[in-house]
């Protein structure tokens, strides 16, 4: 029974790395208009990730125009990741990064981590 399952079951995109809360990603989308194809780059910080198996999610926030901040989540499983680039881990000492809603500007600042 768990054969079949697991045949079914979406298997992880190979684009995607392991994510840790901080990060900031580049997330490559793939977008589809009309009959048309093409690639759009969502850049912001990892606030969390959830989940195993097929139903793994990352949380990525950025701030838009006039400091708006915009949170989009994507599946692990997702075939319409193109690539996941991470630019940069941070230093954070938390796993789920809700306090990042709150704060705008200097406040919102991760240290770099150097590994």
């Amino acid at each position: 029974m768990s054969d079949i399952l697991s045949e079914v079951a979406p298997k992880t995109n190979p684009n995607i790395p392991e994510l840790r809360s901080g990060d900031v990603v580049s997330v490559h989308v793939k977008i589809k208009e009309g009959n048309r194809e093409r690639i759009q780059e969502y850049k912001g910080t990892v606030l969390f990730t959830r989940g195993g198996g097929p139903n793994a999610t990352f949380t990525v926030r950025r701030v838009a125009s006039n400091g708006i901040g915009v949170e989009r989540t994507f599946l692990y499983s997702s075939p319409n990741i193109d690539k996941v680039v991470v630019e940069r881990h941070q230093k954070v000492r938390r796993a789920r990064l809700y306090f990042l809603r709150e704060r705008t500007g200097k406040k919102a600042r991760l240290k770099q981590k150097f590994s």
